[in-house]
């Protein structure tokens, strides 16, 4: 039916008056911060310097933060091998000698980042290992007991070491860290930091008279009494560590002389009284730590497998404390060509550690990280005067020991501090990625889960010797699993990678933060990399390209 001239088309619909855009309520709230690479309130940077009296009283303090693991981890190996007082002092004189050498050699050649490497408790596991092997034979006496072991982990020590320079100067190391993405290393660095919760509150509650008032009184100190006068600003923001610790020190000690703990428990007197450590009685005056001291070392297959897990591990915490320390100093990411020879150096110095008679392999030190935070300053000179400290105390024993008698606890409470710190530079590499991506937060989210849940499981499932929730024929292969899975880092660089590598990598590219990651990643890539990461003096015209 043809259409009629009554039959009208019905009237379009008008379209809406254009009106203001949509308030953005973000915008309506308050001010935005655009992401910062460096932080603006650091004091001093990598390259630059204190005052020279300032520079020794920081070093001292990074000494003085670095022994509470040192001491922590001979006084709880040192016994089970059968060592004396005597024994675990130059334990301990051994690792303040090898984390000073180490410590230079890093920040010199290695990451030439404000990092101290100390002891890593990452190679317990497998020391155990050899500690229950020896158990089951006899000695004529405990001592030999423990030169018996010594020598085994020497050993372990010595070939574990080839893993690490392998992975650095072979550029592997480097090539997966090339996979990373700020929302890898969001997680990664978290649990650098977080991971370590078992050395925070629960340590000082086990003398909560002295670990809660340290605690309490270094905030008040650091945070809000600097602000009462421009003076008291400048001195407490840098040195209030070290003046609270002489502060509970002594009412720890008078605490001790009144015979407070007389009637206490006797984990409660090793942890409370300042008389306990046995230290300053039996360290000698002076002692050089030299190669082989303890003997000719002992070659297990066994036992060196399980240290080349530790050996991995030790890998994986360095690279996220290093990612740390660089945000803490003023410094851009570290590119992989420096994690390479970062790592390559480590093995290097756990060489040293093996042919010296070190009781563990180092790390780099989270604890040392934090302070740099604590303090605002990053300063690459302070870190290497500490050094000084750390030799002339291990060569001149009585000296150090009367510092290493520092009670545990006072330890713990400096510990909730800076590895909070340490926690939190972490969390702000998210600036540089899209927070709003639910995929970034699914990767992040089960990454940071995954890296502090799995270890958490593996360490409540081992046993006081050393035995893991791995439990197969093969020793060796319960030891590196064990080792492996314990280690939150690790954890969280195999879950990360794997997740945001697979899950829509390409597309979701800019999301990820990979514009602004990229150039970190080449050599040329940004023209602070040299600036912050050359070798001194002019040492790179004379290394082949191949180990830069």
């Amino acid at each position: 039916m043809g259409e009629t001239d009554h039959h009208h088309a019905p009237p379009s619909a008008q379209a809406p008056p254009p009106g203001p855009p949509p308030q953005n309520l973000g915008l309506s709230r308050g001010p935005t911060w655009t992401p910062a690479e460096q932080l603006l309130q650091l004091h001093y940077c990598i390259h630059s310097n204190p005052s020279w009296p300032e520079a020794l009283l920081l070093g001292f303090q990074h000494y003085i933060v670095m022994l509470g693991t040192t001491v922590l981890i001979a006084s709880n190996l040192v016994p089970q091998m059968g060592g004396n007082h005597g024994d675990k002092a130059r334990v301990i004189q051994t690792l303040l000698f090898m984390s000073g050498v180490n410590t230079l050699l890093q920040s010199w050649f290695g990451s030439r980042l404000p990092v101290v490497m100390g002891g890593s408790l990452a190679f317990v596991l497998p020391v155990m290992s050899i500690i229950n092997d020896y158990n089951d034979q006899s000695f004529s006496s405990e001592h030999q007991r423990f030169t018996y072991t010594m020598r085994t982990i020497q050993g372990s020590l010595i070939v574990s070491s080839f893993i690490n320079i392998f992975l650095g100067y072979s550029r592997t190391w480097g090539n997966l860290t090339r996979l990373f993405s700020p929302i890898v290393i969001v997680p990664v660095v978290c649990v650098v930091g977080l991971g370590l919760f078992a050395r925070g509150f629960p340590m000082l509650a086990d003398c909560v008279q002295i670990g809660l008032p340290m605690l309490i009184l270094l905030v008040i100190t650091q945070q809000y009494l600097k602000r009462l006068h421009p003076t008291a600003h400048h001195v407490l923001e840098r040195f209030a560590l070290l003046i609270c610790i002489g502060i509970v020190w002594a009412f720890a000690a008078i605490l001790t002389v009144a015979g407070a703990y007389n009637t206490s428990k006797q984990q409660t007197q090793v942890s409370c009284r300042t008389d306990r450590s046995y230290l300053l009685s039996s360290a000698p005056w002076i002692k050089f730590p030299y190669p082989f001291q303890w003997g000719t070392p002992i070659f297990k297959a066994s036992h060196v497998f399980g240290m080349m897990g530790a050996a991995l591990v030790s890998s994986a915490e360095s690279t996220g404390t290093f990612f740390a320390a660089a945000r803490l100093s003023g410094a851009t990411p570290p590119p992989a060509h420096v994690l390479t020879r970062s790592i390559g150096l480590q093995g290097l110095s756990m060489l040293l550690e093996g042919i010296f008679g070190s009781i563990v392999g180092t790390t780099a030190s989270v604890e040392n990280v934090g302070l740099l935070g604590l303090t605002h300053i990053g300063s690459r000179r302070v870190v290497q005067i500490s050094c000084a400290f750390m030799i002339f105390f291990s060569i001149f024993g009585k000296f150090g020991a009367f510092f290493a008698s520092i009670p545990l606890p006072i330890f713990a409470a400096i510990y909730c501090v800076l590895f909070g710190i340490v926690a939190a530079v972490g969390i702000s590499f998210i600036q540089f990625t899209n927070n709003n991506s639910i995929r970034n937060i699914y990767v992040f989210g089960l990454t940071l889960f995954l890296g502090i849940s799995i270890p958490q499981y593996f360490i409540m499932n081992t046993s006081p010797d050393g035995h893991g929730p791995v439990r197969t024929n093969g020793g060796w292969f319960n030891d590196i699993l064990n080792t492996i899975f314990s280690s939150p880092p690790t954890v969280a660089i195999i879950v990360g990678t794997v997740l945001d590598n697979t899950l829509e990598a390409k597309q979701t590219a800019v999301d990820r933060g990979m514009q602004w990651w990229a150039p970190f990643q080449n050599k040329k890539g940004d023209v602070r990399n040299d600036e912050f990461y050359r070798f001194p003096l002019r040492l790179t015209e004379y290394i082949p390209t191949r180990f830069l």
